[in-house]
């Protein structure tokens, strides 16, 4: 069975900071190549998942 939405956002959450702890070329300021495909994978996965979020209540 594929992974939730939910599960996926999680996923990509703890890649981003697992990856933001040990990366020494990212910053707040400035992400390697790695980096910000993780960013922006997250952004895109925690967008979706709020919006889905929204969604339910109405």
């Amino acid at each position: 069975m594929a992974d939730s939405l939910y599960d996926r956002y999680m996923k990509a959450a703890a890649a981003h900071r697992a990856h933001g702890n040990s990366c020494t070329s990212c910053s707040s300021e400035a992400r390697c190549t790695a980096g910000q495909r993780l960013d922006e994978s997250f952004v895109r996965l925690q967008d979706a998942y709020l919006n889905q979020q929204k969604q339910q209540r109405h």
